[in-house]
């Protein structure tokens, strides 16, 4: 069975596993109102500080995040990155996206084709990688808000098959100019923190974070976290829309769910955007799915909607509550407002349970389901 042995999250909130699932159940958020670029409009996002964070000289934004959370997981989990039986996976939608601007700038030719080249998702990994002293060419997966959990079913699949000992999930993403504005053409952000699966909710906010878990196979998983059961699929809905019967997402719980009771379920991490089709599309999948009475929570109010980390960091934080035995809210959220019968967690709650279901869900019909449950009970 693949096992977790390490996992860490660089986040505007807090920088660790731990501390971050702690300000998280005291209800506390990294949402702010932000007035960047030469965007019109201004956001509510989570944002790190870059001024203390910033990276080397040699680092883009997205590397540097990315090197830091590696090389807490591998330290975590006492592994070498250097060895050359660990594999690396990166998840992220944007990568280096923000090197874009170099493209035009005439003036600074020599930073200009420093740069241009890191657009290339495969470069800005190659260079995390190389600078943890790793050997091996890492792979990347871009699957759209899918992407977390994705990475770590190609993960996965790599350790069954023998590929190599360990693997490194990486994920990262960082907000630009680029992602705010395409966001804001959707008319999706919300003028204030978001609220999933509420009433009242008006849209999704944006976060930037990293995140990394390392997963190996073992025979042993007492104590430890199993990911029991994975499944991707596309229901080719629409470009941006999600499918009104919520049907790729329903596919990939009813794959996931044929391996566990409901009554092992401490509960359901949903995407929970926060968008008015977003979230109903899931409330119908987990309805059909036989989802009713297991608690559903969103973690999108606290640090927004990460992206390429969203997949990673959730399951880290949402693996820290099942063994607090918690239920962590879902904040901002107030009254129903979704078609589906689920019950959402607004406020924390305990749970003796020793499995949980996360889910994701992305442009283009795309969705993502995984099933983790920790060896021994909670």
């Amino acid at each position: 069975m693949v096992v977790k042995i390490g996992g860490s999250i660089i986040s505007p909130l807090r920088n660790s596993v731990d501390s971050v699932y702690e300000a998280l159940a005291r209800g506390e958020s990294s949402l702010r109102t932000r007035k960047l670029w030469n965007l019109e409009e201004p956001f509510v996002g989570s944002m790190m500080n870059w001024e203390e964070e910033g990276p080397d000289d040699c680092l883009t934004r997205f590397e540097s995040l990315s090197l830091r959370s590696a090389r807490a997981a591998l330290q975590e989990a006492g592994i070498d990155g250097k060895r050359g039986d660990v594999a690396f996976v990166f998840s992220t939608t944007k990568g280096n996206i923000e090197q874009l601007a170099h493209r035009f700038d005439t003036t600074r030719t020599q930073v200009r084709h420093k740069f241009e080249r890191r657009l290339n998702l495969g470069e800005g990994a190659r260079r995390v990688v190389r600078e943890l002293g790793n050997g091996n060419d890492p792979v990347v997966v871009s699957n759209a808000c899918t992407s977390g959990l994705c990475a770590q079913i190609v993960a996965q699949r790599m350790l069954e098959q023998k590929i190599c000992r360990y693997a490194v999930v990486v994920g990262c993403d960082v907000l630009t100019e680029f992602i705010v504005s395409g966001f804001q053409s959707f008319k999706a952000l919300s003028p204030e923190g978001c609220r999933p699966f509420d009433a009242e909710r008006k849209g999704l906010n944006l976060g930037e974070a990293a995140a990394a878990m390392v997963l190996t196979l073992s025979d042993e998983a007492s104590g430890r976290w199993v990911l029991e059961r994975g499944a991707i699929r596309n229901d080719a809905n629409h470009i941006s829309g999600p499918s009104r019967t919520g049907e790729g997402s329903y596919r990939a719980l009813r794959t996931v769910l044929a391996s566990v009771g409901m009554e092992e379920l401490a509960f359901v991490n949903a995407h929970g955007t926060a968008t008015m089709y977003n979230d109903e599309m899931e409330s119908i999948a987990l309805e059909r799915a036989g989802i009713t009475d297991v608690p559903v929570n969103s973690l999108k109010g606290y640090l927004g909607h990460t992206m390429g980390a969203a997949g990673v960091l959730e399951c880290l934080v949402s693996m820290k509550a099942v063994e607090e035995g918690v239920v962590l809210a879902t904040r901002g959220f107030g009254k129903k407002g979704v078609s589906g019968n689920i019950k959402i967690n607004g406020e924390l709650t305990t749970t003796d349970r020793p499995s949980f279901v996360k889910m994701l869900s992305g442009f283009g019909g795309c969705n993502a389901v995984m099933l983790y449950r920790k060896g021994g009970g909670v």
